[in-house]
């Protein structure tokens, strides 16, 4: 899939544009969630952001396998860690705390209690309910960056919308996100003259 570029109809703005901040609201959370993340999860540009996650999403697979086949065990490595083996692939995989809440659930196990006990035991528990829980196909979708995790466990008719397809429908409305559009990723307010800046430039 080729990246998306701004449609014809919208019409460029050049550099900042000036804000009227007497007009809604003020949330800071949105800049300062962006500013603390990681800098492999902060991006300045969409078409940045679109690579990073199509290249995420080529590196998934996703497969339907039966729970009772997926195994449990505590790692030997870190004793506070799970390791799932799932059907069709050789090495274990790492639960997220996404999928692990996703296998509590199947399961019926309190997840908040779960969490709390030591690796071995909660292993121990989460296959017993694999095994005693009535056998389904469920969907996995493992992930390769650096180790193999599982980041998610849903039912087999579960339709994924992966992320790099949210960001091209958005870079369809936004452009590149630094100067196609008036949408722009987060950036400083140049207070002196009422106008929006990246602020990395």
């Amino acid at each position: 899939m080729n990246v998306m570029t701004a449609s014809e109809s919208v019409q460029p703005v050049s550099g900042g544009f000036r804000v009227d901040v007497s007009r809604g609201q003020r949330i800071g959370r949105v800049s300062s969630e962006w500013f603390s993340r990681p800098d492999d999860e902060r991006y300045l540009d969409l078409p940045d952001l679109y690579e990073a996650v199509r290249g995420r999403a080529e590196r998934a697979q996703a497969r339907t396998v039966e729970s009772r086949a997926i195994k449990v065990e505590a790692n030997r490595d870190n004793h506070e860690r799970l390791a799932l083996t799932v059907p069709g692939r050789d090495e274990p995989v790492a639960p997220t705390h996404w999928s692990f809440g996703q296998l509590c659930t199947l399961v019926g196990a309190p997840k908040s209690y779960l969490r709390q006990l030591p690796a071995a035991l909660c292993g121990i528990n989460l296959q017993h309910g694999l095994l005693s829980h009535r056998a389904e196909l469920v969907k996995t979708l493992e992930a390769d960056n650096g180790r193999v995790e599982l980041r998610a466990v849903t039912g087999p008719d579960y339709g994924r919308i992966w992320d790099h397809e949210l960001v091209a429908a958005v870079m369809k409305i936004a452009g590149n996100g630094i100067g196609d559009t008036r949408w722009k990723v987060p950036g400083v307010l140049d207070w002196s003259t009422m106008t929006t800046i990246r602020s990395w430039t």
